[in-house]
Formats: structure tokens, sequence, C-alpha cells
């Protein structure tokens, strides 16, 4: 079954090396999807939007807190940083399941950072939309025009949404923690051991070699592996 999923992207602990890795993340996952025949697009520089068989079923675990071990090339003295991204995984969410209520959404429009052409530079294409009961914002800004990103906005809202109100449904239940996690080191679901270049799934307790090949999107045995043990 054809499914949308949205992957969001964001630096935790680590400072600058933190934002390097969650770019290396981006990267990953959108090369994954390439070599996957996935329709993928980016929607501004920290979510990308995938779609193909299944999409949402295999990437769902990917949700957590992405750990890296590696010498950041910045290093002079050859110590080995740790680092974090949080991986955040959203179903597409049909309008009738997530209500808007259009007056409580803040827009704003501006030109677009990316390099999308000359349409997207000269005018305020990019559009970010605030969620005001929530505070929630997202962004979209790799479309040609405002409305096409405007529409992507708002899937991407409902998503986010919708993400809220199963975490405070979940909350109900004791020791709940979310999936995604504060982005701390110790919220870890996987670790990229670059000196050891090996990856290894904390919840599967499993490894795997060749971390350059997987980060170049080489992810089918490591998410079989965790779509099998749901």
């Amino acid at each position: 079954m054809l499914q949308k999923a949205y992957i969001e992207i964001r630096p935790a602990a680590g400072g600058n090396e933190a934002k390097i890795w969650a770019g290396d993340l981006l990267r990953m996952y959108m090369r994954f999807a390439i070599k996957s025949t996935w329709k993928v697009n980016p929607i501004d520089e920290t979510v990308l939007i995938v779609k193909g068989e299944g999409a949402f079923d295999l990437l769902k675990n990917e949700s957590g807190v992405h750990r890296v071990q590696r010498i950041p090339l910045t290093e002079k003295r050859g110590r080995i940083h740790t680092s974090t991204a949080t991986v955040a995984v959203l179903p597409e969410i049909k309008e009738s399941e997530i209500t808007i209520n259009p007056n409580e959404l803040e827009w704003q429009f501006y030109r677009a950072s990316t390099q999308g052409g000359q349409n997207v530079q000269k005018v305020s294409t990019a559009v970010r939309v605030t969620h005001k009961p929530t505070g929630t914002a997202v962004t979209a800004q790799e479309e040609r025009f405002q409305e096409q990103n405007r529409r992507i906005a708002l899937e991407l809202l409902r998503a986010k949404l919708w993400q809220k109100e199963e975490e405070e449904k979940l909350k109900t239940i004791a020791n709940y923690r979310s999936a995604i996690g504060r982005g701390m080191r110790a919220e870890k679901i996987r670790t990229y051991n670059f000196p050891q270049n090996r990856l290894s799934d904390h919840r599967l307790t499993k490894s795997w070699g060749n971390l350059e090949i997987i980060m170049n999107g080489a992810l089918e045995k490591i998410l079989d592996a965790t779509k099998k043990s749901d």
C-alpha cells in the first residue's frame, strides 16, 4: 500500500557537531528513499516527505534519539565526540481525523533560503504556520509556489498535532516516555560508532558493520530487523 511519511530530524546534544549529524541523517534517509524508488521531497532543512510502498510502516520505528560517536572534522586533538539528533517519523493524517480551526492559525510568508530557482528566490513563497493554542509551528519552503507550500505545511501540522494528541493519551500510562525523547545522550535508540565502524540498535541489542555504506542509504537489513520486532 502506498504510504506517506514525514521524517523530521533535529539536532540535540552536541552543539555544531549535532547540527552536522542531523544533516547526515537526513541525507541517509533521502538516499534510502531514492534507492527504494520512493518519491522523496524535502520540506525544509529538517523535514522530508517520502511516499512509497509501505513507507510509514517501514520507517516508523526510526523515531527516537540517534547517537553518533566520531572525531569531528574541526577536532584538532583527535578526540572522539558524542552528539545526538532526534528523529520523528509521522504518518499522513486526513483532515477528518484532525480538525484545525483556521482562526487558530498564524501564517507568515517569506523568501526561501534554498536554491530553488528564480521564482523561489524573488517571491515570498516560503511558509511558516503556527497553531496558536499549542504553539506548534512548521515551515515549508521547497516548492516553487506559495500555495503548494501552504498545503504541505498544513499536512505536516496535522501530523504533528496528531502526534501531540497521541502522546497526551499515552501519558495516562504509568512511566510513559516519548518515543522521540528529549535528545539527551542517554535516551538513545541507536548508536553510530565511526571509530569502530559499527551501528548498534539498542532495542534489538544487535549491531551491523560497514557504517559508511549504511550512511549512504543501505538501511534495508536494519529496517527489516526493526519491523520484524514489532
